[in-house]
């Protein structure tokens, strides 16, 4: 099912991962530059958008249902054994936390942005890599 979407948005997810950790060198104090932390907020956001595009694309093609939210994709890959549970379940919090960064990016916490970072960045790349095995 490797076709340009899925090599175009994994590229995307690559990309934005990278610049991400480019950013924060492993340092929160980065965090603390407003420059920094735009660029390292519009990455991990637009890496979370290339995660539901791929998802939602790879449900059109196997024809698996249409979801009615960003967070139901995950949970129709889920239903569909093409992910499991805990990958679920992190997907669907870092699509809460790409809302949070869209509507209310004054309400962003740093601690939540670097536990982001540190702990579930690589749930994004780690997606990907399941999708290109399909």
């Amino acid at each position: 099912m490797i076709d340009d979407i899925v090599l175009n948005k994994t590229e995307i997810i690559r990309k934005c991962v990278n610049r991400v950790n480019e950013e924060y060198e492993n340092n929160p104090k980065n965090l603390e530059n407003y420059t920094k932390q735009d660029s390292i907020i519009l990455n991990i956001q637009r890496a979370c958008e290339a995660v539901i595009d791929l998802g939602m694309h790879l449900i059109a093609e196997r024809n698996l249902g249409i979801p009615q939210t960003s967070r139901e994709t995950f949970e129709i890959l889920h239903n569909n054994k093409i992910i499991g549970p805990e990958m679920s379940e992190r997907l669907k919090a870092m699509v809460g936390f790409r809302n949070i960064a869209i509507h209310n990016y004054q309400k962003l916490n740093l601690k939540i942005i670097q536990a982001i970072i540190e702990n579930h960045l690589q749930d994004l790349v780690d997606f990907s890599e399941i999708i290109l095995k399909l």
